[in-house]
């Protein structure tokens, strides 16, 4: 099915032999912090230093958002799509020459894609269209508006183009010291929405379901398996996976999260949401399901509460499909303060969400004291992003709640959201955590666990308490040079642990690069 289960062999391999002790100089950690402390001032220094140092993965990322502006023009001159050089959106021609290669027909007013490659001005204006880039505010359009249309201008690229976008992400990461990306994508659901227009949502998810079902919305799954199946091929084709030529790229590991498309009516968000599902029970690439668009739309907000008891009702269904969700990515003016008050809780306590995306508007939650001890004792984690909230929602450095988060002992981890559309890296998030957060490299180095802890891989944790990054357990001891029998055979049973024992090695062998460099 795909070359991963050989990646994970691999690692096996690696950790069978000397090479992947984990075992620390007393005093080499704090080195490493003082290093970073000695350079915190110095963002070039910095920037160089956190691209080097291990991150795990980055699980908050939305594929189309995290490829860059360059490879849609690319993609769309593929494609004999054509723009408008006004607008600055892509379209679709109206047909194409009898030359070879055949080039599009545009309508009025439009002009091939491939244009902008001799045409530079119309080259920067696209890149701009497409993200954030040169983006300053406006009267009546702000970075949120900026942000969320960009995802309209750059559609209509075909399907097929995927494999090549997670190549990019991942041949990214890779550069990074990332091992581990939980991307968000949107299946086909062509079946599941012809059967909700069929359907009409009375309040009782049990009866839609069994319609649906009935009607053949596991029709779509087929559908959707053979779509991944291309990904992974072209994935493999384009990074030489499995061969002597392999990049750096085959490496890290991808698995999916099932992205819903929240901003619909109540038939069509639960048909959609009932495939994820439904895909994620017979998929292991998909590990998960997530909510997406603006959580400030009238039908997102409208029917939030309606939201969180499909997935509540869902969760029991399918109790093994994981639950990520965005909550919480809004700000004072957005929407009324009522709106404030309750999305981060209702994720929490009534969909059953294991992590919370963004988490923004925590303190103007009711109760958010108590909300966050809920959140430290369940050990919901919340996936940070730093330059996304700045750009979305205008909040940033002491206006942000990630100390709030720390203070109460909540996990975290910091991720992109849509790396592409904003031009930045995971990199690029650990700097802004330096410089505008304050934070430590043994903060840094507890987000880079968390992000393996509370992935969504299959099997058990590495660590023999949750959170607590410290203990080894099934006889995998820190100080070991080799992995005993027992831990060798806990490793190949578990794809979480495999990759915490890999982060390990990388921490051990990027903590002592930097002791050598610095004496």
């Amino acid at each position: 099915m795909t070359f991963l289960p050989r990646i994970v062999a691999l690692l096996l391999g690696v950790a069978t032999c000397a090479s992947l002790s984990v075992a620390q100089t007393p005093g080499t950690e704090s080195r490493v912090s003082a290093r970073l402390e000695a350079i915190r001032n110095n963002p070039p220094q910095l920037r160089a230093f956190l691209t080097r140092m291990p991150k795990g993965g980055d699980l908050h990322m939305h594929l189309s958002g995290a490829v860059y502006a360059e490879t849609f023009i690319a993609n769309a001159a593929t494609d004999n799509l054509c723009v408008d050089p006004v607008k600055l959106v892509l379209s679709p021609n109206v047909g194409t020459t009898r030359s070879l290669p055949p080039k599009p027909v545009c309508a009025e007013g439009t002009e091939p894609a491939a244009e902008a490659f001799k045409n530079q001005a119309l080259y920067d204006r696209l890149i701009d269209s497409f993200s954030m880039r040169s983006f300053v505010p406006t009267s009546g359009w702000s970075g949120h508006d900026q942000f969320f249309a960009t995802f309209g201008r750059f559609s209509g690229l075909r399907k097929e183009h995927q494999g090549e976008w997670v190549d990019e992400v991942a041949t990214r990461a890779a550069a990074q010291n990332e091992q581990y990306l939980e991307i968000m994508n949107t299946p086909d659901f062509s079946v599941a929405i012809k059967l909700a227009a069929e359907q009409h949502w009375g309040g009782d998810p049990a009866k839609m379901r069994e319609a649906l079902l009935a009607g053949g919305l596991r029709d779509n799954i087929a559908i959707d398996r053979a779509d991944m199946d291309a990904i992974d091929r072209t994935r493999n084709e384009r990074e030489h996976c499995g061969t002597a030529q392999a990049t750096v790229a085959c490496s890290v590991q991808v698995r999916y999260l099932y992205q819903v498309l929240r901003s619909g009516e109540p038939e069509r968000v639960f048909a959609q949401t009932l495939l994820g599902f439904e895909l994620a029970s017979v998929d292991p690439r998909i590990v998960g399901i997530n909510f997406v668009q603006p959580e400030d739309t009238y039908l997102s907000m409208s029917q939030y509460g309606n939201q969180m008891l499909m997935l509540k009702y869902l969760r029991s269904v399918y109790p093994k499909v994981h639950l990520s969700l965005h909550a919480g990515e809004l700000a004072p003016g957005m929407v009324p303060p009522d709106g404030l008050r309750f999305h981060i809780h209702d994720a929490v306590e009534v969909a059953g969400a294991e992590r919370i995306g963004h988490g923004v508007d925590l303190m103007f939650e009711t109760n958010s004291a108590s909300l966050l001890k809920t959140m430290s004792a369940k050990h919901i984690m919340v996936e940070v992003n730093l330059t996304s909230n700045d750009g979305i929602l205008g909040i940033k450095g002491k206006e942000h709640p990630l100390h709030s988060y720390l203070a109460a002992g909540v996990p975290f981890a910091l991720s992109t959201d849509d790396e592409g559309v904003s031009r930045i890296d995971l990199t690029n998030e650990y700097l802004r955590a330096v410089t505008e957060q304050g934070l430590t490299y043994a903060q840094l180095k507890t987000s880079a666990r968390a992000s393996l802890e509370h992935s969504f891989l299959a099997g058990d944790s590495l660590w023999s308490a949750q959170d607590r990054y410290t203990t080894m357990r099934s006889g995998c001891v820190a100080s070991a040079s080799t992995p005993s029998a027992s831990c060798s055979t806990f490793l190949k049973g578990s794809d979480k642990a495999t990759q915490q024992w890999e982060l390990e090695r990388r921490f051990h062998a990027f903590e002592s690069e930097m002791v050598k460099e610095t004496r």
